[in-house]
């Protein structure tokens, strides 16, 4: 979502709009700050009761990482980031590069929220798993309703570190 709001803002830069330039510039700057900090905070509360409530991960529940979820999430949403892509360049016609920043301001936020994730599993000294069943129809949402609470694994399972990344292992000469 932030490439696309960088592309959307750069491409917007380039048409003088009816507010002018700077004017539009100015916007998209506030806009980009206001829609970071929305997304970065909001459901904290919702991620903290889960992650403080999550249960040791059972031999038998089928863990899906958030990452997962995530890449599943925009893949059924693509068409969605498309026509997010779209508006934000046609607002540069109005307000130039502010739809750009607003949609690079909500890719921002999420990945400062995705880093304060991370965190909160080291602080916890766990992964944080979410069960498929979990998820609802379709790709679901990783804090969402229907998620009833996480799975907790030690640091050492799977390949994944926490906030999702893949683990890096050093190689055995």
């Amino acid at each position: 979502m932030w490439w696309l709001g960088v592309c959307a803002a750069g491409i917007g830069v380039l048409v003088p709009g009816l507010t002018g330039r700077r004017i539009g510039v100015l916007a998209g700057a506030a806009l980009y700050l206001l829609s970071l900090a929305a997304v970065a905070v909001r459901g904290r509360k919702r991620y903290r009761s889960l992650a403080g409530a999550a249960a040791r991960a059972g031999k038998y529940d089928v863990l899906q990482d958030r990452a997962v979820t995530v890449r599943n999430w925009r893949r059924g949403h693509r068409w969605w980031l498309l026509l997010g892509f779209l508006l934000a360049l046609g607002a540069s016609f109005a307000v130039p590069a502010a739809g750009g920043m607003l949609l690079a301001g909500l890719g921002t936020g999420l990945r400062l929220r995705a880093a304060w994730l991370g965190r909160l599993e080291r602080e916890g000294e766990g992964l944080l798993w979410v069960r498929v069943d979990w998820l609802g129809r379709g790709a679901g949402a990783p804090a969402g309703r229907t998620v009833k609470g996480y799975r907790r694994t030690g640091i050492a399972a799977g390949d994944a570190a926490p906030g999702g990344a893949r683990r890096r292992t050093a190689a055995l000469v």
